[in-house]
Order: structure tokens, then C-alpha cells, then sequence
């Protein structure tokens, strides 16, 4: 079997298409304004309260911009939230490569998007570790699985994808991409993309470190065994 090599790449992507699903929320009143008036025909797919947060935020021009991610993917959210961005048709979008023929017919015969930007935070498992009387369960629950998901895929296709993660980048990246009249450098999605790998690999320590440093009197003091 022939690995995939890509040979051909854009230097400039324009953001025709972003997702944005974040447990802080600081900062989108700035950002997604000023990427909707970069790109008056930019998508924006979402899930959950940071959808909500949007629409508030895109007022009268949120049908324009906004869609639900169960709306795009034909899934509905699970209860709770537990699965809501896991779906192929997301990791389509992050991964697909511009100039490969058969990526372009996946995409036609699914009816996916390629997605140019990612913008995501994780839920906040070191904040709520950090309280007192937090359990092994509270913290179970804050470990988050589709956002470092979609952070690594995004980060990985560099080449294409911008991965952000940090808020306080984003008067950059728009300061960026309103120098490039809408678009990004390689450049700029590689300087991403180590950011984002540094943290992922940083959340996942802080789960590594805290789940190893509990003991069994802990474990079963917050969970009853079935037969």
C-alpha cells in the first residue's frame, strides 16, 4: 500500500469555514465578529452553549453564519453533551488535503465541508481538580474527548487547518488575517499547530498525573462494584 505523501500545498487558506466549540468563552464577542466581516459568506458550525453564546454575539446575522453541528452532521447532540462532535463527517472536514482527488470525491459523496479553522478549549479539568472536595468522578467527567480530538486532527493538517486554542491569541490571528484580506499563512497554522500539540500534551499529563496519584480507598470510596 503507497503511503500518502502531499507534494502540493496553498501557502494562504482562506477561512470559508471554521468550528468553534469552547468551555471559556472569553473573547468570542471580539473574534467572531471581526471573522464574519473578513468573510461575509463564512460558516460557522457549533454545538451546545457556545452556540448559544453566538447567536447572541452574531444577533440578526446569526442565520446567515450559523449552524449547529447536529444540523450539519444529520447527528443529534447525546444527552448531556457526551457526543457531539465525534462524527465522520467533522474529521472529513479537519483532514481532508486540498490537492488530493479522492479526498475531494469523499467529500462530494458526504456532503462535508472542508474546515479551514478550529476553535476550541477544553473543559476545565485542572480547574476542577483544583477545588475542594472534588471527586475521582467530578474529575472523570471534565476529561474531555472531542475537543483534544479535533485539536489534534486540525493540528496535524497544518498544511490546511488552523488550530486555535488560546483566546488570548485572537486579536493575533485577526490581526493576521486581516493583513492576508481573510486568509492565513503556512507559516502562521505551523506556529498553531505546535501550540496546540504543547496543549493537548499538557491536559493529558495533568489526567495522567492526577488518575495515577489516587488510590484504591479512593477509587472505592466513590464507586460501588457491581456483582
Amino acid at each position: 500500500m503507497t503511503k500518502n505523501v502531499v507534494e502540493k500545498i496553498d501557502n494562504l487558506v482562506k477561512i470559508n469555514t471554521m468550528l468553534v466549540s469552547v468551555s471559556d468563552k472569553t473573547g468570542l464577542e471580539k473574534l467572531i465578529p471581526a471573522m464574519a466581516a473578513l468573510n461575509p459568506n463564512l460558516i460557522i458550525l457549533s454545538t451546545g452553549g457556545t452556540f448559544g453564546r453566538l447567536k447572541e454575539i452574531l444577533g440578526e446575522r446569526a442565520d446567515h453564519h450559523l449552524q449547529q453541528v447536529s444540523d450539519y452532521t444529520g447527528q443529534p447532540e447525546t444527552q448531556g453533551g457526551l457526543v457531539k462532535t465525534l462524527d465522520f463527517k467533522i474529521y472529513l472536514g479537519l483532514l481532508t488535503e486540498t490537492y488530493n482527488e479522492e479526498h475531494k470525491a469523499d467529500l462530494e459523496r458526504t456532503g462535508a465541508r472542508p474546515i479551514d479553522m478550529v476553535v476550541v478549549n477544553l473543559y476545565p479539568f485542572g480547574q476542577t481538580i483544583a477545588q475542594e472536595g472534588a471527586t475521582l468522578e467530578n474529575a472523570r467527567g471534565n476529561i474531555d474527548i472531542g475537543g483534544p480530538a479535533m485539536i489534534r486532527a486540525a493540528a496535524k493538517n497544518f498544511i490546511r487547518v488552523a488550530p486555535v486554542v488560546d483566546p488570548a491569541g485572537y486579536p493575533d490571528i485577526v490581526k493576521k488575517l486581516t493583513a492576508g484580506q481573510g486568509t492565513l499563512a503556512l507559516a502562521d497554522r505551523f506556529a498553531l499547530a505546535c501550540r496546540a500539540f504543547d496543549h493537548t500534551a499538557a491536559y493529558e499529563r495533568s489526567i495522567a498525573d492526577y488518575l495515577a496519584g489516587r488510590s484504591d480507598t479512593q477509587l472505592q470510596s466513590c464507586y460501588t462494584p457491581g456483582e
